[in-house]
């Protein structure tokens, strides 16, 4: 196991073998494996692939696009707007869970712990797949995010279609990864959930019904968005 970040998954390594293996990723993980050795780096290596392991490539049947790390202790675990059982839910996923009971009639669970969408085949990638602890976008340009677009890219180039939800700008600016690697997958675009831009756009935006209506016009069986308790 890397000290960098763990080992992707064996599923992914098919479509994205080539990629760890070019010298920016390698320079990526010399990066991250010295920032480990100095310093306080979230989430733990174990668990930096966390998104590739409870979704594997063919099991992915929606993607969710969020961008940096939570970097606040023992919040990041490798699934974007997640955080660990018992740490008090942040802004954005308060608002995600609000959306979610207007739209689908989801109460809220106590927790923001989200591995349950992960396991059932929503891929909750972040463009950005560490960061020093308490400093936000610690850790952008330095090869995350050509990593993360070619997942994108290779998502879209899949043959079976995909729902790709995009909230908030930063993730909007990946549509052109989306279409032109492929024009028959769904794609959802709304504001983010941040309390910043959550009422101007977010809110009444719908995007888990979307994605159930989507798939079920592919024949495929919707996504339960409940979460355990």
């Amino acid at each position: 196991m890397s000290e960098a970040f763990g080992e992707l998954p064996q599923s992914w390594h098919a479509v994205l073998g080539d990629e760890i293996a070019k010298p920016y990723f390698r320079k990526l993980e010399a990066f991250v494996a010295s920032a480990r050795a100095t310093q306080e780096v979230f989430p733990p290596a174990p668990e930096v692939f966390a998104a590739f392991e409870h979704t594997p490539y063919e099991s992915v049947r929606v993607l969710i696009l969020g961008q940096d790390p939570y970097h606040d202790n023992d919040q990041a675990h490798g699934l974007c707007f997640s955080v660990r059982r018992g740490v008090k839910i942040p802004p954005s996923l308060r608002n995600l869970y609000k959306e979610l009971q207007s739209d689908v009639g989801v109460d809220a669970p106590d927790h923001g712990f989200l591995q349950a969408w992960a396991d059932r085949g929503v891929m909750l990638l972040n463009t950005v797949l560490t960061v020093q602890a308490h400093k936000a976008n610690s850790h952008r340009k330095q090869g995350w995010e050509t990593f993360s677009d070619r997942v994108i890219e290779v998502l879209a180039a899949r043959e079976d279609p995909l729902v790709f939800v995009l909230w908030g700008k930063p993730a909007q600016k990946k549509l052109p990864l989306i279409e032109r690697n492929g024009s028959h997958h769904e794609i959802i675009v709304a504001a983010h959930p941040s309390p910043l831009s959550a009422s101007s756009g977010f809110f009444g935006s719908k995007p888990f019904s979307k994605v159930n209506a989507a798939l079920d016009r592919w024949g495929k069986p919707p996504i339960d968005w409940s979460l355990p308790d």
